[in-house]
């Protein structure tokens, strides 16, 4: 029963805990349709994004670089290989 409990904080703590600190997930009022569901697969993908990239910053504050330099991000998505 143990491994069960420490298997569903792990998850809680190294998914959605990043998910509402970096991205505020929990304070989004999106309710409507498929909206809610398609933030969240954008929010996940970004954040295994920010997760790869190498540099010493906090999550939040390469997603607050992303959003202020373009060359940072073109970085950041060049890891897509799409």
């Amino acid at each position: 029963m143990g491994i069960y409990i420490r298997r569903h904080w792990s998850i809680e703590n190294e998914l959605h805990w990043h998910l509402d600190m970096t991205f505020e997930e929990d304070a989004c009022q999106v309710r409507k349709d498929h909206a809610p569901r398609n933030l969240t697969t954008i929010r996940k993908l970004a954040l295994g994004v920010l997760r790869r990239e190498p540099s010493k910053m906090s999550l939040k504050r390469k997603r607050k670089k992303a959003a202020r330099d373009d060359v940072y991000l073109k970085t950041l998505l060049g890891q897509l290989n799409v």
